[in-house]
């Protein structure tokens, strides 16, 4: 089964320049996804999709393919990861590779390893699933959640006022590491987060947004420590 693994990279950030190539703890972030890939022996392909030439250079210093670059429709600030998929897939069918199995990793996901994605390609494998998508529980249950109103705080599900956080369910969000995906289904349903998903439970500790600088100071604390483990 042919297997390819597609780190998306472009150029542009806004809140945090360059982020994809920022040093984080002594190499580039996009350095990490990359030698998990590799690390995994999973893949025939590890490749970045970006618009960008220095991003393309540390890429290929890393051991990734960068065989073409992103078109200008999936490298503005509109694109989804869903677009750049489907653009990346398409243009190896022009060069006559397909693939049966695809894995989608962010370039900004140090917590990624190469055990993380051989247990999860175990557990996608072995399924009937379309896609694998790594969650993590909520800190405090949504349901119990409290949204301002006209200046005023009030519950946005009064039903749950008197619910114990114990006795409801657990809720799960996407934590934005990596995907695996059935690429004839993905190709037919166009999206990754429809169809049958399968669930790859991951600790807090190894989760972490990074949408501001002091994200990424806390992506490092959080790093070294999974690695003290």
């Amino acid at each position: 089964m042919n297997k390819i693994a597609i780190i998306t990279a472009r150029g542009g950030s806004k809140r945090i320049p360059r982020k994809n190539i920022k040093d984080f703890l002594g190499k580039p972030i996009l350095a990490y996804s990359i030698e998990a890939a590799l690390k995994s022996g999973l893949f025939d392909t590890v490749m970045v999709s970006t618009d960008d030439e220095e991003i393309a250079s540390i890429a290929q210093k890393y051991g990734a393919e960068v065989p073409f670059y992103r078109s200008a429709e999936t490298a503005n600030d509109y694109a989804t990861t869903n677009d750049v998929l489907l653009e990346v897939l398409e243009e190896y069918e022009k060069r006559g590779m397909e693939f049966e199995m695809g894995c989608c990793i962010y370039p900004t996901a140090p917590f990624v390893t190469a055990d993380k994605l051989r247990d999860a390609m175990k557990l996608f494998q072995a399924s009937d699933a379309d896609s694998l998508i790594p969650v993590v529980p909520f800190s405090y249950p949504p349901k119990r959640g409290m949204v301002i109103r006209e200046g005023k705080l009030v519950f946005e599900y009064p039903q749950y006022l008197d619910s114990r956080s114990q006795d409801l369910e657990t809720n799960y969000h996407d934590v934005g590491q990596f995907y695996f995906f059935r690429t004839k289904a993905f190709r037919n349903n166009r999206k990754l987060m429809v169809g049958n998903i399968l669930p790859y439970v991951v600790s807090e500790m190894e989760v972490q947004d990074i949408d501001n600088l002091t994200d990424w100071e806390i992506a490092e604390l959080k790093y070294k420590v999974m690695k003290e483990k």
